[in-house]
């Protein structure tokens, strides 16, 4: 069983998101881990990218931090090593496709097993265009996570029969960051996803609090939050890490027992 899966086996799950290298590796580093032993089941670490369409201006920001002290995809896979040796937490890598295909789609997949990176959630991957890494991503254990949008409609189904890992439910329309309020119809997109797979989803884009991943988590397995670490981050710098791991603290505590 993968660490995806064996993370979905204790009830619900709490997903951060670090963009690598913002302010530095080391700094990503000692947030991952204390993410990990604060509680944290999956973590998304952001390969940094020029241009990264689905995101709102706080991970723009440090994908710009990061790429200005010169983190590159080579250094993040040796950033994974590093975590590895210390922590045996569920990763995936969270980037653009374009960096798949600028290293070559079958090396990158291949380095990801060989480093101990368990899913790949690329936004900008189209459905219909999965084939082009799915085949290397099964042979090599790798979890190609799918996303399901509001704007998904009559392919909830198609999506979810086929995802593996878990799927990435997008709460709201637009890009990342930090709503105060979340008004999409989750429910009924959750229904559909669970009529038609036992792959587990959890919810993503927008939710920045405690309260807010609980109301989530109580509708799906899990909650994704990003934006209100990268602010941490941006604020802290490289005092950031022990205020993530008590952040992350709080919103385990919140989403355990809904």
């Amino acid at each position: 069983m993968s660490r995806i899966s064996k993370a979905f086996e204790n009830g619900k799950v709490f997903i951060p998101f670090i963009t690598c290298g913002d302010p530095d590796l080391n700094t990503t580093k000692e947030a991952v881990l204390q993410m990990a032993s604060n509680g944290a089941d999956i973590i998304e670490l952001g390969i940094p990218f020029s241009d990264p369409t689905a995101e709102g201006p706080v991970i723009q920001g440090a994908n710009i931090r990061a790429l200005a002290g010169g983190v590159t995809t080579d250094k993040v896979f040796d950033l994974v090593s590093e975590i590895r040796k210390e922590s045996n937490v569920a990763i995936c890598f969270m980037t653009y496709a374009n960096v798949v295909y600028s290293y070559g789609a079958e090396k990158f997949i291949r380095k990801c097993e060989e480093r101990g990176v368990d899913g790949l959630i690329l936004p900008d991957l189209p459905f219909e265009e999965k084939e082009e890494f799915k085949p290397v991503c099964d042979e090599c254990g790798i979890d190609l996570i799918s996303f399901i949008a509001p704007t998904s409609e009559g392919r909830i189904a198609m999506i979810a029969k086929e995802a593996t890992g878990f799927i990435y439910v997008v709460s709201s329309l637009g890009v990342t960051g930090m709503r105060s309020e979340i008004t999409t119809d989750l429910p009924s997109i959750i229904s559909v996803i669970r009529a038609n797979t036992d792959t587990p989803c959890a919810i993503g884009f927008g939710i920045s609090n405690p309260e807010q991943a609980a109301k989530m988590a109580a509708i799906s397995d899990g909650a994704i939050i990003g934006s209100a670490i990268i602010r941490i981050l941006e604020k802290e710098k490289q005092s950031a890490p022990k205020t993530i791991g008590a952040f992350t603290k709080e919103v385990k505590d919140a989403i355990r027992n809904v």
